[in-house]
């Protein structure tokens, strides 16, 4: 049953029943009903628009959930690079650099400045920005450690070339042949003249030959002196700078075949064996100077002897039957 309304009237103080029309019923009718049926549709819309993506929103975030896969690995990938680069390092400051008599890299160079954030600023305002700007820094770092790593390298290229030049101009042959030696004189060190009848230092050794026996250069290097003056008693000499603090000298020749200012290699003829000087018989005074400091010349014959040869050399120079001098004739 249909509910009545009713009007008061304030001047007759009575009610009248208010009268609607069989259209303004109809339509009364279905404001009611759609209005309660609009309010439970904006509420069912406001629940799914809160809860149901939409398809490209559902695209957009199954996207971005792979990027942030990808980004994993990629970080995965550099903190290996990382952890190997840090390797190579170590193996380059304490391994590769002393060899080569190069101080290792400071960390303050390795670990050098790459620059702040702000120059990644096209990478902020994004939902992952930080982790993009994270990434690139990591890389900047790599790649600024990677160029320290590859200078390195390059310094050490070249200290092995270098290395290989030294090489060849340390005295490091006997300035006589094995099958031209006849037998070692005095060696290095304290000694009684054979002449002067004193006991004095001995700066080189002595290795008799017969005269004009070849004298052979010990190392590349540059003629720094040939001549016959008298020179502390070596008659006919040559001296060779070698460079990197080496110097040798060949004393009591017979005859010098460079001249000042030559370049030789390692095993040239330079000169004949003599007795020339304060000698008393045909022989080789040679000397082996490093940094100005006179050593010992049999410790630089390790490029023309084998192992069982050198033990051999040195117990035959240290021999007491070796020191004594043969009278001129």
């Amino acid at each position: 049953m249909r509910k009545s309304k009713y009007h008061f009237n304030p001047e007759t103080l009575s009610f009248k029943k208010v009268e609607f029309s069989f259209l303004e019923d109809i339509l009364k009718k279905l404001v009611s009903q759609s209005g309660i049926s609009l309010l439970i549709g904006i509420v069912f819309f406001l629940i799914a628009f809160n809860t149901i993506d939409s398809p490209s929103l559902q695209q957009l975030k199954s996207e971005n959930k792979k990027i942030l896969i990808k980004y994993d690995l990629l970080q995965s990938k550099l903190q290996k690079s990382a952890t190997v680069l840090a390797e190579i390092q170590n193996r380059d400051d304490f391994k590769y650099r002393p060899i080569f008599e190069a101080d290792p890299i400071p960390q303050s160079i390795r670990n050098a400045g790459y620059g702040g954030t702000e120059q990644f600023t096209e990478l902020q305002g994004y939902e992952n920005s930080e982790l993009l700007i994270g990434l690139n820094i990591h890389m900047s770092k790599l790649s600024k450690q990677l160029y320290v790593q590859s200078k390195s390298y390059d310094e050490l290229v070249k200290r092995i070339k270098e290395k290989d030049k030294m090489l060849s101009c340390i005295p490091a042959i006997r300035p006589i042949a094995s099958k031209d030696l006849i037998r070692f004189g005095s060696p290095f060190g304290m000694r009684m003249h054979p002449i002067l009848k004193f006991v004095r230092m001995h700066y080189g050794v002595d290795l008799s030959a017969e005269t004009g026996t070849k004298v052979y250069a010990a190392g590349d290097g540059v003629v720094q002196r040939a001549d016959a003056a008298w020179h502390g008693g070596l008659g006919t000499n040559v001296i060779i700078n070698h460079g990197y603090g080496y110097e040798t000298v060949y004393g009591h020749l017979s005859k010098f075949l460079v001249k000042e200012g030559q370049r030789v290699k390692r095993g040239d003829v330079i000169g004949l064996v003599g007795n020339t000087g304060l000698s008393t018989s045909s022989h080789l005074h040679y000397e082996v100077k490093k940094n100005d400091t006179h050593v010992n010349p049999v410790n630089y014959y390790y490029n023309d002897l084998s192992d069982e040869e050198y033990d051999k050399m040195i117990e035959n120079s240290s021999s007491e039957d070796t020191h004594v001098f043969e009278e001129k004739k």
